[in-house]
């Protein structure tokens, strides 16, 4: 069969970027045997990642829901409760609010970041301690590599004493102040799903710096087995734990997490430089107090360009063999969350109808990079 050349190969949104590093890792894996969810690479790649990120303890999941679903149970929720959280982000960041009975409540971003809206929080969490009815959580999404303003939700978590669970699965190389996305929060969670920044074929992780928030959701990871010699389980608990293997990859792509980012930033460099002289065509924003890691570029098509709506441009990148998706969906547009309550004038249901995606990964070569800009200039200049 003949191999597919530069013009014609498929370009995906953000495929993993493996070095060479993470087979070397694994064959030590394979060479001790542990290849179950224990072992010494398990191990090191949690204490690698809280010397990245500055958040002292850590737990390797099986995903990023796992490990916001041990997050939500560990901050007693349960049926009923009212937990907040963004409207703009991935079903995961969601449902495992429903696995414990508890009720979503969606909030808005803000224009000036995509991140949740501190001004509407704070406002509703005053009316809400008025009247009796504070929400038992709240999970702001860093959304697309960006962090949330840490200083604003964790004066706002002391407060009104609710804590703060940092959906950071997008945003592992996100920074605010210098602090890594979700570092002061009750805890913070990750992904390594096959096209973050850095991935574990799967997998997620759970940090805080509360070890014993950590200890727990390593018991309920493992089944809630007790310490003792026999099998005793007090209360249920999953099977959670990532295993020796996904962690050594993990190891070996955290080794080049800031060189990942730096792609990433010039990979959104470049589109902003070929896309800007566009009227109409806007960019997620970075707030000077922070640095995104760029996961994926976001770019707003103004709706008034009409020949170069999204639905035109999704069609010819994908008759170019390039994959270019919407933003988000927001939850509270979502069949499976109809009648819940959303908190916000709409900018994230604006987001939805004119954002796109961009090839943004870090392996992502200049040729193909050429390719993708000239195939959506080429809509873009029907309305320019």
């Amino acid at each position: 069969m003949e191999k597919p050349n530069s013009e014609n190969r498929k370009i995906f949104l953000s495929p993993p970027d493996i070095s060479g590093r993470e087979r070397v890792l694994v064959d030590e894996v394979f060479d001790s045997n542990f290849i179950a969810p224990a072992g010494e690479m398990l191990t090191r790649f949690e204490n690698d990642m809280c010397a990245y990120t500055g958040i002292k303890h850590a737990v390797a999941l099986s995903s990023g829901t796992a490990a916001l679903h041990l997050a939500l149970r560990i901050a007693g929720i349960g049926p009923g409760d009212e937990v907040w959280t963004s409207s703009m982000t991935f079903i995961g960041g969601a449902s495992p609010i429903i696995y414990l009975g508890a009720v979503p409540v969606f909030f808005d971003l803000s224009p000036d970041s995509w991140t949740i809206d501190c001004d509407l929080l704070e406002e509703n969490l005053k009316e809400a301690a008025h009247s009796g009815k504070l929400p038992k959580a709240i999970v702001p999404t860093d959304l697309y590599g960006q962090s949330c303003d840490l200083d604003r939700l964790v004066d706002l978590s002391a407060q009104f004493d609710v804590p703060i669970i940092a959906d950071s699965a997008e945003a592992l190389g996100a920074f605010f102040k210098g602090r890594h996305a979700g570092k002061g929060t009750h805890s913070a969670i990750l992904s390594f799903n096959g096209n973050k920044i850095i991935t574990t074929s799967g997998g997620g992780m759970l940090l805080s710096d509360d070890p014993k928030t950590i200890e727990y959701a390593r018991k309920l990871s493992t089944q809630a087995r007790e310490p003792v010699v026999h099998y005793e389980h007090t209360e249920i608990g999953y099977n959670y734990r990532m295993s020796n293997v996904c962690a050594a990859i993990g190891v070996g792509q955290l080794e080049q997490i800031e060189e990942k980012i730096t792609k990433r930033r010039a990979i959104f460099e470049r589109y902003v430089e070929a896309f800007s002289k566009f009227q109409g065509v806007g960019f997620m924003p970075e707030p000077k107090d922070r640095r995104s890691s760029r996961w994926l570029t976001c770019l707003t098509i103004d709706p008034d360009m009409q020949d170069a709506r999204l639905d035109n441009i999704l069609s010819v990148c994908d008759a170019a063999q390039i994959e270019v998706r919407p933003l988000w969906k927001p939850m509270h547009m979502q069949p499976v969350f109809a009648n819940t309550r959303f908190v916000g004038s709409g900018f994230c249901e604006r987001l939805f109808a004119t954002g796109l995606c961009l090839p943004s990964g870090s392996a992502l070569s200049g040729q193909d990079q050429d390719r993708v800009i000239d195939i959506i200039t080429g809509a873009l200049r029907v309305s320019g």
